[in-house]
This record gives structure tokens, sequence and C-alpha cells, in this order.
């Protein structure tokens, strides 16, 4: 890699990554759905959608809603520009390894 772009250790995680992609075509998801998409409990995401609001990466607003409080979550500024960011970097380490695999398998066998 050239060190251009680099990865986002708070988007990083598995889940966090799953949030962000879904939060970057949403303005904004509620926690029900969120918690739907990756198939996790209360608890795990709650965790996670703590540390992206830790980062400045997610804001979290609560509302009435059907006579019942909801939890939404949305990307702030700082969160869209370090995703794609990060979605970057992603790309530029996937093509590295691409080149790095073409080009060993087009290096001659050595003989032993």
């Amino acid at each position: 890699m050239s060190g251009a772009a680099t990865i986002d250790a708070v988007l990083h995680p598995p889940a966090r990554l799953q949030i962000a992609a879904a939060l970057s075509r949403a303005d904004q998801i509620d926690f029900a759905t969120l918690r739907e998409i990756l198939e996790v409990s209360d608890s795990v995401l709650s965790k996670h959608l703590s540390a992206l609001t830790d980062a400045g990466y997610v804001k979290i607003t609560k509302a009435k809603m059907d006579g019942r409080q909801r939890t939404w979550a949305s990307f702030t500024r700082a969160g869209t520009s370090a995703f794609a960011a990060h979605m970057a970097a992603l790309r530029e380490l996937v093509a590295s390894a691409e080149t790095a695999a073409a080009d060993t398998a087009a290096a001659p066998a050595e003989s032993g």
C-alpha cells in the first residue's frame, strides 16, 4: 500500500463495518433494524454504536414513536468521511494483494 489511505481501527471490526455500510445508504436507521441487519443482541449492537458515537462517527437520537421510545442512528459528517476513507484503504489493500498474487502467479517456478 502506498500509505495514502489508512485502515480505520474504529470502523474495521466486522459489526461496525456492517453498521457503517448500512448507515451510508440511509439518513438514519432505527436500532431494531440495525439489530436485524447485524443479527446481534441488543447489548452487542449498543456496544458497537457506543464505540462509533465515542469516535464522533455516529449520532444517536431518541424519540417517541407510536407511544414507545425509539433509538435512531445516523452518520455524522466525520463518520461519512471516515467510512469513505476506510473503504478507499480497503480497495487499495485489495488492489495491492491482487497485484502481488498476479506477480506470484506469473513468476517462473523455482526448481529445487
